[in-house]
């Protein structure tokens, strides 16, 4: 019994190792659309190492069919928090920054990165990928478009 209560401690450490560097840099940040959504830390027990499917991510969150899901490029989730603008003053520059050194985390410490989008004007979305130990980790926002 004592081994397999070592054995969780070890596993809660190896899947806090991305929730520890990115943490950090979620407070106080917020993912722009129509209302600014917090990102949070999330983890997803699949562990395969081919990327995950619609259906998949439809199963680990238990929706049902008739809920729309879809896979989207990273770059689509990163560009518009990314992207400094010209006409940016200093807030959007420091968010601009932060979201960079987010983006920097999430690609130094997650591999086979996906983004998919659940639902259709009130939409979460997760940038899910595999940590070093084989878990996938990763970020979930909402996004709000009408």
């Amino acid at each position: 019994m004592t081994n397999e209560n070592s054995k969780s401690s070890d596993e809660v450490l190896k899947n806090s190792s991305f929730r520890e560097q990115a943490g950090p840099l979620l407070s106080d940040l917020l993912y722009p659309s129509e209302s600014d959504e917090s990102i949070e830390p999330v983890t997803c027990y699949l562990k395969q190492t081919d990327p995950l499917t619609v259906s998949q991510i439809k199963d680990w969150l238990m929706l049902p069919p008739s809920i729309y899901v879809e896979e989207q490029p990273e770059a689509d989730f990163w560009e518009p928090v990314t992207t400094e603008q010209d006409w940016y003053g200093d807030e959007e520059k420091a968010r601009t920054a932060s979201f960079q050194k987010l983006k920097e985390t999430v690609e130094s410490t997650l591999t086979v990165r996906q983004v998919f989008r659940v639902g259709e004007s009130e939409m979460d979305v997760y940038l899910l990928g595999r940590q070093s130990d084989g878990e996938r980790a990763g970020i979930k926002t909402k996004i709000i478009q009408t």
